[in-house]
Order: C-alpha cells, then sequence, then structure tokens
C-alpha cells in the first residue's frame, strides 16, 4: 500500500469517533422545579362528598372533588400542571422524531379527567375512554384543530380516538357540558420539547439541541407565567435550573 493510501485510511479512520461524539453529544436536557413563593392556599372543594345537589351525585359525590386550577404540594411548595415547551422546533434528536407511543389515554374517573394536565404530540392520537357509570360530555376548546364534542357511554374502555393535525399555540381547555367543574388541559404539539410539572412541581426536557432556547411557561389559572424562559443548552449535559420561584401575586384573581 502507497503511503498517501496509508495516510488516507489513517486520517479516515480518526475522523470516525469524532464524528459519532459529536452527533452523541450535540444535545442536552434541562431540569427545575417550579415553587409557589407564599403560604400555601388552601385547595376549595368543586364538590363535597355526599352533596345530593350535585349532578349524578351517586358517582360524582361519592367523594370530594377538588379544584385543579391551582395545585401546591404542602412539602415542596411545588407547582403542579405547569406546561413547559418549546413554540416551534426544527432539530429534533434522532431518538425522539417520532413517538414511541401512538396512542395518550384520557381517563375519567369520579367525575374527574386524569390527567389534568397532558402532553399530546400531532403524530398521537388521544384515546378517551371512562371508568365512571354515568355518560360524560368531552368538548375541546382548541385554536388550530377541529373542536370536539360528544357523549362518551358509561364504563367506555374502548373509548374514542382523537386525532389532532396541528400544533396548538398555547394548552387548549377541555370540559364535560354534563359535570361543568370537569375541566383539563392538552398541549398539542408537533415536537418532543415539552413537560408537565409533576406534584412537586418539577420537570424534565431531554435530548435538547445544544445552543440558546426560549421555553414558554403556561399555567391555566395565570396564563403565562414566562413567555420566554432563556435557557443555554450544553451538549451532553443537564442544565438543573434550580427551584424557579412563582409569587402568589401572580395567581391572584
Amino acid at each position: 500500500m502507497s503511503l498517501n493510501r496509508v495516510l488516507s485510511f489513517a486520517l479516515a479512520v480518526s475522523l470516525v469517533p469524532t464524528v459519532a461524539t459529536f452527533a452523541a453529544d450535540g444535545y442536552g436536557s434541562v431540569t427545575g422545579q417550579f415553587v409557589f413563593e407564599g403560604d400555601v392556599p388552601k385547595v376549595p372543594f368543586l364538590v363535597s362528598k355526599g352533596d345530593a345537589s350535585a349532578k349524578d351525585s351517586a358517582v360524582c359525590a361519592a367523594g370530594n372533588i377538588l379544584n385543579e386550577d391551582l395545585v401546591v404540594d404542602e412539602k415542596t411548595k411545588g407547582i403542579a400542571n405547569v406546561f413547559v415547551y418549546l413554540r416551534k422546533a426544527e432539530d429534533i434528536h434522532p431518538d425522539l422524531a417520532k413517538s414511541k407511543k401512538k396512542e395518550v389515554i384520557f381517563d375519567q374517573k369520579g367525575c374527574q379527567f386524569f390527567p389534568h394536565a397532558m402532553i399530546v404530540r400531532t403524530d398521537q392520537v388521544v384515546k378517551v375512554v371512562s371508568d365512571d357509570s354515568v355518560a360524560h360530555n368531552t368538548h375541546s376548546f382548541p385554536l388550530r384543530n377541529q373542536a370536539i364534542n360528544f357523549i362518551l357511554r358509561p364504563k367506555d374502555r374502548v373509548g374514542i380516538k382523537i386525532p389532532s393535525k396541528r400544533p396548538e399555540i398555547l394548552p387548549i381547555q377541555v370540559k364535560c357540558d354534563i359535570h361543568p367543574w370537569m375541566k383539563a388541559y392538552w398541549l398539542i404539539l408537533d415536537h418532543p420539547y415539552m413537560a408537565v410539572t409533576g406534584k412537586t412541581g418539577k420537570f424534565t426536557i431531554e435530548k435538547l439541541p445544544a445552543g440558546e432556547h426560549s421555553f414558554r411557561v403556561w399555567q391555566e389559572k395565570v396564563g403565562y407565567v414566562e413567555r420566554s424562559l432563556k435557557v443555554t443548552i450544553k451538549a451532553g449535559e443537564t442544565v438543573d435550573l434550580g427551584a424557579i420561584k412563582v409569587p402568589a401575586s401572580k395567581f391572584k384573581d
């Protein structure tokens, strides 16, 4: 083998790990926690246990139904059901190009929607089911997709599948017209870079492209908590934003 061919081969081999490392390390993650700054608010009941005046009270008043428009954990003061998301995304990690789960379950139990706050991609369908022995209505209020409005029969575990063709700008409200206290929110996007906080207010979004991103932060009671949360993602690392305090004044009616 000539000297030139040997050098060319050696150079090609030496470049392989560099390219692979760049591809693997071109993405990073972000994590954080939204924390309520102030005294933990008392959560009122939308329906009290045993309330005979409630619609379908045998089912809907079998237990207390809490108002979920502001859920704050007593121990950590973490705020649940906060949506954190990128408005748009062009560069998507290959592992996340398509959703692994093609169906997302939206359930109804004890005259409440589960989950209360849900993220959905446009390559997924929402399967609406019910565990209740009474009929429910599912009525959505999208900005860009076609609205849905149908009756779901009691104990329907087969369900009705709802596609969404277009990404939404904001989380959309879904409610039951039969039981008006029943409300939930869906965030529908055409990419994976979104999350909703859990019980303690924590969230993680993985495999974001390295670089600066502007996240929207939205909560149903206040709307935008933050329109442009700037985060610089570092390749191969997880950026921890720590506790992000949200003052109680934000949530005043």
